[in-house]
Order: structure tokens, then C-alpha cells, then sequence
């Protein structure tokens, strides 16, 4: 299985924290996330293919704020592959900072969509990749934060969805991918905290969009 880019392309990964990494200090210009293990396993398994790899991941975004640098940071560098995972951020608005649940949620919604449409216009041949958001407890019976942030996760992964039914891209369940994980392994094997992955978790991701875009 070899990915479908070929030497001379460009895939670039866009999203909050679980994107960035470090990509922005120490570590440049990849992060130590699943940006830097894709582009490892690049030149492991394909080192023939000289591909760029660009990570333009930010801590703390949301969709609306990758909306505001979308031309910057996706649009001018025409990339042949766009893979984006956001919307945790969004999702923690209401609950953390008491913003309104259905206008955060609709606010995403329309960010979402016009980046994407923006991209289907002016980059008619890139190919777009859509991870879902995830969240990494199995609790569902107590009045944490974690059980709110657990009953609204799936108004978001119903909007990815319907994103990338809309505009035709690739799309990863990572949510379930996850969930499945945490079926045989306790959450630190794959997340100290619901958000953020450890190296396992960050492997999980980078496999899986190496899958999701090879032939």
C-alpha cells in the first residue's frame, strides 16, 4: 500500500493543538504529533517519494479561526492534499466560557463550510481529508465536564459528516477509532487528559491518515 501523492506534491495538515505540537517553538517545522510520525512513516515505508509536508496546526483554533487564516495558510500554498482535524475548541466555547450552544454550533457549521468551499473554488483539484473530532473518557453517568462535552461530541461529528458528504472528501471516524481503543486499554495508553493524544494516540492518527490517503 503506497500513498497516492507522488513526488513533487504537497500535503498540508491544518487544526488547533493536536495539529500544532510544537510545530510554532522547539520543535519546527512538523511538531512532534501525528504530522511528524506521517511524515516519518513517509520516508520509512516510500523513500523514493519526495513529498513536502507542511503542518500549519495553531493551539486554541477553532473552525472560524482557520477561517480568518485560511487564505494564508492553505489557499496560497496550494496544496495537493488537505487533511483537517478541528473542532473541540468550538465544541468547549459553551461549555467552558458560556457561550450560547446553538449559535457556537451553527457558527462552526458556517466556518466549516466556507473554508471548504472556498477550497472546492480556487483548489478544484486538492484533495481534502476530514478528521472528526474525538474525546477520549468512557464516562456517561457523571455531571463532569466530561459527560457534557460526551453528549454534545456527537452534534459535531454529525457536522464533519455532513461536510464531507457535501464536498465529497475523505473522512476518518476518529472519535470511534478511539472509542474502540479504549474498549481494551486505559485512557493513558492513548490520552493523559480527553483531548490531548499521547505518542500511542498520535500514532493512531498518523496510520490512519496514512491508510485513508494510499492507494
Amino acid at each position: 500500500m503506497s500513498l497516492q501523492a507522488q513526488s513533487g506534491q504537497k500535503i498540508l495538515f491544518i487544526g488547533d493543538s493536536i495539529t500544532d505540537v510544537g510545530r510554532r517553538m522547539t520543535e519546527r517545522p512538523y511538531g512532534i504529533g501525528f504530522v511528524k510520525i506521517f511524515r516519518d512513516m513517509l520516508i520509512s515505508r516510500e523513500p523514493c517519494k519526495q513529498i513536502e509536508i507542511i503542518n500549519k496546526g495553531i493551539g486554541g483554533n477553532t473552525a472560524w479561526q482557520l477561517q480568518e487564516r485560511w487564505t494564508d495558510d492553505v489557499l496560497f500554498l496550494k496544496p495537493d492534499y488537505l487533511v483537517i482535524l478541528i473542532g473541540i475548541n468550538d465544541l468547549h466555547q459553551p461549555l467552558v466560557h458560556g457561550a450560547d450552544k446553538h449559535e457556537t454550533l451553527q457558527k462552526h457549521t458556517d466556518a466549516y463550510d466556507e473554508i471548504l468551499s472556498r477550497t472546492a473554488k480556487e483548489l478544484p483539484d486538492c484533495k481534502i481529508l476530514l478528521l472528526e473530532p474525538f474525546y477520549m473518557s468512557r464516562d456517561t453517568a457523571s455531571k463532569s465536564l466530561r459527560t457534557e462535552v460526551l453528549e454534545v461530541l456527537p452534534d459535531y461529528l454529525a457536522v464533519t459528516r455532513r461536510m464531507s458528504e457535501k464536498y465529497n472528501t475523505g473522512l476518518i471516524n476518529t472519535h470511534e477509532l478511539f472509542q474502540n481503543i479504549l474498549k481494551y486499554y486505559e485512557t493513558d495508553t492513548i490520552c493523559l487528559e480527553p483531548i490531548h493524544p499521547t505518542g500511542t494516540g498520535q500514532f493512531v492518527i498518523a496510520e490512519a491518515i496514512y491508510n485513508a490517503l494510499s492507494e
